[in-house]
């Protein structure tokens, strides 16, 4: 029953909360982290989903995950602060950051926002879309402990780092890019084992560096691009990691106390459009340009040209309507977990 069960978008963010509340949770922060793990699974990301519930459990209870974190400011300058997380959970201090970088482009045209020990930031396009529905483009990245290979090396060196860019569009909506530096990101080989299929040739290595289509042998993603991927994702930890002054790929290689433990920095930039010129004018040329690229002729079995985050756009319009099948495995998981809490399974 590779499936498992099929449940509303709202059952999900509702039993997500609890969870997080039961085992000690601000109310406002679990209800943060709901949200942002239901909107990946709803735009069919499940790998940043409720699958993560469980293992963000294990990381509160390794006391690498802050149940009542401090936020501050550690330094703000004209056009940008860098945050201290405090070991926040990664939702709550990225939506932090996405607000403090508006805030910054509204005072200056642009504004960077640092986010230093935080822990898993989730869907990044989620925060920069925060930042488009304020009339801002906004471009984030965040950077993990080594769990990717780089092109080259046999053994993990890089993190599949995300990246994403969002622009407004208009009537509420926005066009988002959300993309790991990774072919896949580790998340999608997880629920891939989960599900019980294959994946495709070119995905990941296994424990002894050889190429795997077996999700359950898979230890390491490759690089999208080769040189390309590793690289982008190398350039995200200078950006997140070490102007932060956290460094997390080092720590990690030279197998120090800090290297062992869940950390993660993050970026988020805001930029004013308005501060430029006209947000209008900026919306209709948008509007003209993903036109005349979607009139483009289509190659052989292509239907449609598709632009950035569209399908994802789609797809939550159909779960939301349909409801989201959830993996057996994954199901049985997060119930183990709602039972050690008193929290009923919807």
């Amino acid at each position: 029953m590779a499936e498992g069960v099929t449940v509303t978008a709202e059952q999900l963010a509702v039993l997500a909360e609890a969870i997080f509340t039961a085992k000690g949770m601000a109310r406002e922060h679990a209800r943060t982290v709901a949200e942002v793990l239901v909107w990946a699974d709803l735009r069919g990301a499940p790998s940043h989903g409720v699958q993560r519930i469980p293992r963000y459990i294990e990381i509160i209870e390794a006391d690498e995950m802050n149940l009542r974190p401090q936020m501050t400011i550690a330094k703000e300058l004209r056009g940008a602060v860098l945050i201290d997380a405090d070991r926040a959970p990664g939702q709550v201090s990225m939506s932090f950051a996405a607000a403090e970088a508006a805030r910054k482009a509204k005072e200056s045209g642009i504004g960077l926002a640092l986010v230093r020990r935080t822990t898993h930031t989730a869907a990044l396009g989620f925060y920069t879309r925060l930042a488009a529905l304020q009339g801002m483009a906004a471009l984030a990245g965040s950077a993990s402990w080594p769990n990717m290979i780089y092109h080259g090396a046999r053994d993990a060196g890089v993190a599949t780092n995300p990246l994403s860019i969002a622009v407004p569009r208009g009537r509420g909506e926005s066009m988002i890019l959300d993309m790991a530096t990774g072919v896949v990101a580790l998340g999608k080989i997880v629920h891939a084992a989960r599900s019980g299929k294959a994946i495709p040739e070119g995905w990941a290595l296994d424990k002894d560096g050889q190429p795997t289509t077996d999700p359950k042998s898979a230890a390491f993603p490759l690089p999208l691009g080769g040189p390309k991927g590793s690289g982008l994702a190398l350039m995200i930890e200078c950006i997140a990691s070490l102007i932060t002054q956290n460094p997390l790929i080092a720590e990690t290689l030279e197998g120090t106390a800090e290297g062992k433990k869940h950390r993660q920095n993050a970026f988020l930039i805001a930029i004013d459009i308005a501060a430029f010129g006209a947000l209008d004018l900026f919306a209709s040329s948008l509007e003209r340009t993903i036109a005349d690229l979607k009139a483009l002729p289509r190659q052989d079995g292509i239907a449609e040209i598709l632009m950035p985050g569209e399908r994802g756009e789609r797809e939550a319009v159909r779960r939301r309507r349909d409801g989201m099948a959830i993996p057996a495995a994954t199901w049985a998981e997060i119930g183990r977990v709602a039972a050690r809490f008193g929290v009923a399974m919807p």
